[in-house]
């Protein structure tokens, strides 16, 4: 049977309007949001670093799940002001509200639970990491809700948005890894994706040995050290902090990541040339 929300038969000029803005807002949702979850698993396994030499800001990521939100929001936003259909605000906040359809209650629950991820995102500077994090990692179903709810909707819809919601699903992981690996890394730095490299070159001839050390009475266990140099940092479940002091030459690069990401500036590094 068509989603009577978006069949556009016998409508008026404004309603074919906003059916049409809703659904170029949804197309541009998912989208954004198939490309931020690449980003953020390749950002979270390291190939990013692999592929470009370079770390992944974490403000790519917030900008890309930002665009998602925004055009997810301007896409449930849109049918209020349908005339042909009375379709108020409890509809778009309440799940199953006046007898709704089971993929627009997932559709709502994801978007919302989204959106509440991404007001607490500045709250790992308050509350336990690892507290902090098991919330964001909820991100993960909030994403699967949403495809179901974009499937199920363009499979009631037509088989050609179901074609296409198919493409871009399989084309958007493609795409991101020809990006990293075809474009220049210093085009992807001046965007805000990645990192820039450190200024200085090394002296030829000689290693680097790093040593690390925790202001204690500065670092609050947020965890941030470990999201970005896993290998040298660890966040135990007691909250104490466990760091490698003298990390190889090849942890070098995720220890001064760590160091640059602490928003306490509790890690201090030092280098001794040998």
């Amino acid at each position: 049977m068509p989603d009577p929300l978006l069949l556009q038969v016998a409508t008026s000029p404004h309603d074919a309007g906003v059916r049409e803005m809703a659904a170029l807002s949804a197309r541009m949702s998912y989208v954004a949001m198939c490309l931020t979850l690449c980003w953020g698993v390749l950002t979270a396994t390291g190939w990013v670093r692999r592929l470009t030499g370079h770390h992944a800001l974490r403000g790519g990521h917030q900008m890309l799940a930002s665009f998602t939100i925004a055009t997810g929001v301007t896409h449930a936003a849109a049918f209020p002001f349908l005339d042909d259909i009375d379709f108020g605000l409890t509809k778009i906040l309440v799940p199953f509200a006046d007898g709704g359809l089971a993929r627009h209650a997932l559709g709502i629950l994801g978007l919302e639970l989204m959106v509440a991820i991404a007001l607490t995102a500045g709250l790992h500077r308050t509350v336990k990491y690892l507290n902090w994090l098991r919330f964001h990692q909820l991100a993960y179903p909030a994403v699967a809700m949403t495809v179901v709810h974009a499937w199920f909707g363009a499979a009631a819809n037509g088989h050609l948005a179901l074609l296409w919601l198919g493409g871009i699903t399989l084309l958007a992981p493609a795409l991101t890894l020809s990006v990293l690996r075809l474009m220049p890394p210093k085009h992807l730095v001046r965007i805000g994706l990645l990192d820039a490299p450190p200024v200085g070159p090394a002296k030829p001839g000689k290693a680097v040995v790093m040593r690390v050390s925790v202001d204690n009475q500065r670092c609050r266990r947020y965890g941030i050290c470990q999201a970005e140099a896993p290998d040298v940092f660890q966040l135990r479940e007691d909250g104490r902090l466990r760091y490698t002091r003298n990390p190889n030459a090849a942890q070098n690069d995720q220890a001064q990541a760590a160091a640059r990401a602490c928003p306490m500036r509790a890690i201090q590094l030092q280098g001794v040339d040998q």
